[in-house]
């Protein structure tokens, strides 16, 4: 049996609320080795008291051993088994923004790069670029034409931005164009099957002309395109859960795959103090929240290991306003694992904390990678998060006789 089925049948209506409040990569590795990680060196009393009255684990993102993009990693965080709904970074920057996408249209999420005079690039991100140099060059693209293709160019954040191809025969199964280091050339894109040969023809003439336009810039002379993806069919929280959803997030990829799997995207808060006034401002107004923090994630990208910590520090001063508002669940976990020791996304399951009044606490006193090895939780798939959330809020009923 499906597990969405399963839910549907089981679900119950009350009037808990379940807050999971996701720092992406929240996961770490020690910089030594016998050392602590990123969550174990930050001090997090907050954390550390909740761990005392909850319950905590190890959650998998997708399967042992794979490290999942952001995309997959809040899937199965929501609930959706990752290697059955697979969508493109494209589709969830565009949904994002509140770009409202059509069946057949495909797209992607560009990032502006900084190149060489022969062409390698020598930064992924263009100094992450601020928003507001960015969203003027991102405007300029528009002036990109192709025959028989409508161009949508939006802005998102920083270096980031959004393209959305729209015409006859498009699909979205073309290769990143990013190759994931500096020192070497962009990649072309390649389709890869022949429902994509068109969307790969037209990426590569807009990568064309988006390089003559871009060329006099000192840092952002070029873009990288990469999650080409089409819009894809989910079922929403209403219709599997019986919640009532809002998403709480600065960055727009998040907020996409939040409204993709039927939440509502509630609020402008640019911070997470700012966050969580929203909470308490639409407390009344659903049953379910979701809470994402990016920070963890970037600052582990980037081989930070002490800024992450403080970042670290960050999220857990936030606890005491949420905790004031008195969830029946509250879960605090990641979509995956970041450690700067890596600089990259990892394979390691996530830490991951419960707490409800039912929740069956276990003996750790803090909160961290090595504690949740042996919580009460244990390893499980992320996918599963949902069904422990709905029970502890007493929304499940009894499966079978």
């Amino acid at each position: 049996m499906d597990m969405h089925t399963l839910t549907r049948e089981l679900q119950v209506k009350n009037s808990s609320k379940i807050v999971m409040l996701v720092a992406d990569g929240l996961g770490g590795l020690p910089m030594t080795p016998g050392g602590k990680t990123e969550l174990e060196t930050a001090k997090t009393p907050n954390l550390d008291a909740l761990a005392t009255r909850g319950v905590q684990g190890l959650s998998i993102p997708v399967k042992p051993g794979i490290a999942p993009g952001s995309g997959p990693g809040h899937l199965g965080l929501f609930g959706f088994d990752p290697l059955r709904y697979q969508i493109g970074r494209g589709a969830l920057e565009a949904t994002g923004i509140g770009f409202q996408m059509k069946p057949g249209d495909v797209a992607i999420r560009c990032n502006f790069c900084t190149i060489d005079n022969s062409g390698k690039i020598t930064d992924r991100r263009a100094g992450r670029i601020s928003s507001e140099e960015s969203a003027p060059l991102a405007i300029s693209l528009r002036q990109i034409k192709i025959p028989g293709v409508e161009i949508f160019v939006e802005p998102v954040k920083e270096h980031r931005f959004v393209v959305v191809f729209r015409g006859e025969g498009l699909s979205g199964n073309v290769k990143d164009t990013d190759p994931q280091a500096v020192g070497v050339l962009p990649l072309d894109p390649v389709a890869a099957d022949a429902a994509s040969q068109k969307t790969a023809q037209v990426a590569k003439e807009f990568l064309k002309q988006a390089k003559e336009i871009l060329k006099s810039e000192k840092k952002a002379n070029f873009h990288t395109m990469r999650g080409f993806a089409a819009r894809p069919d989910l079922p929403s929280y209403e219709e599997v859960y019986g919640l009532r959803a809002a998403a709480i997030a600065v960055y727009p990829m998040y907020r996409g795959l939040a409204s993709l799997v039927g939440m509502d995207i509630v609020g402008t808060a640019t911070t997470l103090q700012e966050q969580v006034q929203v909470l308490k401002e639409k407390w009344n107004d659903y049953d379910f929240f979701f809470l994402h923090y990016k920070y963890t994630d970037s600052t582990g990208e980037d081989g930070n290991f002490d800024e992450k910590v403080k970042r670290t520090e960050e999220l857990d001063s936030c606890l005491p306003a949420i905790t004031a508002l008195n969830p029946e669940v509250l879960i605090v976990t990641g979509d995956h694992s970041t450690p700067a020791y890596l600089k990259s996304h990892s394979w390691h399951p996530v830490p991951t904390l419960l707490v409800s009044d039912c929740c069956r606490p276990d003996p750790h006193t803090t909160f961290g990678e090595t504690s949740a090895i042996t919580g009460g939780l244990g390893q499980f798939e992320a996918q599963y998060l949902m069904l422990l959330a709905l029970s502890n809020a007493g929304r499940m009923g009894k499966y079978g006789a």
